[in-house]
């Protein structure tokens, strides 16, 4: 397994709880996948659950390198918590294909919250076999 990037976020939670008040639905959907919304909804801290996941996207974006020039979406990312308290990334869309022309294989992550902040860590990886595609450039 051989490291390809590395992204970190720290977001304050009063920001995203604004964010939620003043455009409701419509950031929801444009930041998170239902899965997510329900997920957070479901507990009891919900704002900092939010942020931990919007930390989450970010910083898995910037451990793939990408930027926004590249059309991505939020919803491009989305962090599934298993029954064991693990987070997965599931990639789809414009993020996905870069990922795979990199030949990154997985997405390593952790998030962190408090009743101020949220903070995550990405940690994109790929097989040692794994090749990535000739032209993976972050500057076009």
């Amino acid at each position: 397994m051989e490291i390809v990037g590395l992204g970190s976020q720290v977001m304050d939670c009063a920001r995203v709880r604004k964010l939620i008040d003043k455009h409701g639905e419509t950031f929801l959907k444009q930041v998170y996948t239902d899965r997510e919304v329900q997920f957070c909804n479901g507990k009891t801290r919900t704002t900092e659950q939010f942020t931990a996941l919007w930390a989450a996207k970010e910083a898995v974006f910037r451990a793939l390198g990408i930027t926004w020039k590249r059309g991505t979406s939020w919803t491009d990312i989305e962090v599934v918590s298993e029954n064991t308290g693990a987070q997965q990334v599931v990639v789809s869309g414009p993020t996905a294909e870069f990922m795979i022309a990199r030949g990154v294989s997985q997405v390593l992550l952790t998030t962190a919250f408090c009743r101020e902040f949220a903070t995550a860590t990405g940690i994109a990886v790929r097989n040692t076999e794994t090749r990535p595609a000739e032209d993976t450039a972050l500057d076009d």
